[in-house]
């Protein structure tokens, strides 16, 4: 029997509004992966290291608050630092379509933004997690 994917919900910055970041981790969890949420205001490094702790799969952000060319860049930083490639980085939130290609560029493997069917987030991560 394979284990769960596990999945890191995280939301980096100062974004105080984590309703978004709740609903995937709720969809997530009902289409059987484990998901550990770290909670409103966490720094890269507050990210990574429970990334590493929870020896997780998946590290996925939610960001709301205009910050994320430069959060999310740096937790793909900081993982690489620790010797993590192999872990599916993904983000969500309110990211100007402009911005997402500069995103993948720097790491982040799919950016999901409002509207997006939690189905479709489930599916990218059953086909592109790194197991």
């Amino acid at each position: 029997m394979d284990k769960p994917i596990r999945v890191l919900v995280a939301k980096p910055g100062l974004d105080g509004h984590d309703r978004g970041a709740k609903v995937i981790a709720r969809a997530l969890r009902d289409a059987g992966m484990e998901v550990i949420y770290t909670g409103l205001r966490q720094t890269p490094e507050q990210i990574v290291a429970a990334a590493v702790q929870e020896d997780v799969d998946v590290v996925a952000m939610s960001i709301l608050s205009g910050a994320h060319n430069h959060l999310f860049p740096k937790v793909v930083r900081l993982l690489k630092e620790e010797g993590i490639e192999d872990v599916l980085v993904l983000g969500g939130g309110v990211i100007p379509e402009d911005d997402i290609p500069g995103l993948k560029e720097a790491g982040v493997e799919g950016i999901f933004t409002p509207g997006t069917p939690t189905k479709e987030v489930i599916e990218f991560i059953k086909g592109n997690v790194k197991k």
